[in-house]
């Protein structure tokens, strides 16, 4: 499972069909095996080509003499655990999860370098930046880690709820989903200064996930083919909204919500103002996170990762590599190769 593998990069589009991602447990990152992967990819039909030419215009790319949406450098992060899963990006550096690792390993952005792997909880599944230090949210221990993000001193550790997932900052706070497999779930609202639970409220079921658009929380419910909008001021649901089945990652786009239907094999983009949907699109393999770069949505997955152009949800290029998290540090896109113990960066 850790053998390092050759990533093709190409820019077709393929429809691909496939199981859904089983929550399971504590959101554990359950992979299909390499043999089941390979039989799904050879039933994938050809497609026209989609040709995006706004898509090469990243003026860091061009300077470099790289024209392509999807430039492929291959980060292997000695060190960092087995597993890593959820990402996040502190201004320099990118932050990983290692699931199976009970750490968390510190990447420099510009060229890979992994600056250090500090100790965090047990099946630690997400990690988040909140200006100063970086939080991982650990599945087995129910609880989040504090540590500096200058030098990955633990600063503290406090409960959470069950099975924190992948949390979001709201400039003050944490919001923090927690989600007892497939029962009633809530979001922790914790602050960040001391770690003080300032509020639990209620959401769906199997809550895996949440993203800030700036006044409102959104959080996933996995077990309940939906999202929930809550005021960030006082926790105050302001609605719950259908999507796909399995719903996983979330991103905020400044106007839009966008959310990974792991189940449908589908990308739901939704008005941040009042929940409604705008466009479902096709996502086949399971698609698992989501990230903004400012044009596009990159969608990471089961057997394939994609990008979306975020005005119309037209689908611009693709790339046949298994990935968990996803964050962008301003210039490149990065995604966690789970089951290669790697970080990929586009």
């Amino acid at each position: 499972m850790k053998t390092r593998i050759a990533l093709g990069v190409c820019l077709l589009v393929v429809v691909v069909v496939m199981a859904s991602l089983s929550p399971g447990h504590a959101q554990k990152p359950d992979r299909p095996k390499a043999e089941r992967q390979s039989a799904q990819a050879d039933q994938a039909p050809d497609l026209p080509l989609i040709r995006d030419q706004g898509a090469r215009f990243n003026p860091l790319k061009i300077a470099l003499l790289k024209w392509y949406l999807a430039n492929r450098t291959i980060f292997v992060s000695i060190g960092a655990g087995e597993q890593p899963i959820g990402l996040c990006f502190d201004g320099a550096n990118i932050w990983t999860a290692n699931y199976n690792g009970n750490s968390v390993t510190k990447v420099r952005a510009n060229d890979g370098a992994v600056l250090g792997t500090f100790k965090a909880g047990g099946e630690p599944y997400g990690v988040t930046f909140d200006a100063a230090n970086i939080w991982s949210s650990n599945q087995a221990d129910n609880t989040v880690t504090k540590m500096r993000a200058s030098d990955g001193k633990v600063v503290g550790t406090f409960a959470a709820g069950i099975f924190p997932g992948w949390m979001t900052f709201d400039g003050e706070n944490l919001w923090i989903p927690n989600s007892p497999s497939s029962q009633p779930g809530s979001v922790t609202q914790l602050r960040a200064a001391d770690g003080k639970v300032v509020g639990n409220f209620p959401v769906g079921n199997a809550p895996i996930a949440a993203a800030f658009d700036g006044e409102n929380v959104w959080v996933v419910n996995n077990g309940s083919a939906s999202v929930t909008k809550l005021r960030a001021s006082d926790g105050a649901i302001l609605g719950t909204f259908a999507v796909g089945n399995s719903p996983i990652g979330i991103a905020f786009d400044g106007a839009n919500i966008w959310v990974a239907n792991s189940g449908s094999d589908t990308i739901t983009k939704m008005r941040a103002s009042d929940g409604s949907v705008i466009g479902t699109f096709s996502a086949p393999n399971g698609p698992y996170g989501v990230a903004f770069d400012g044009t596009y949505i990159w969608v990471s997955g089961e057997i394939f990762s994609f990008v979306f152009r975020a005005s119309d949800g037209a689908m611009v290029g693709f790339q046949k590599l298994q990935a968990g998290g996803v964050a962008f540090d301003g210039a490149y896109v990065w995604m966690a190769d789970t089951n290669q113990n790697a970080l990929i960066k586009f």
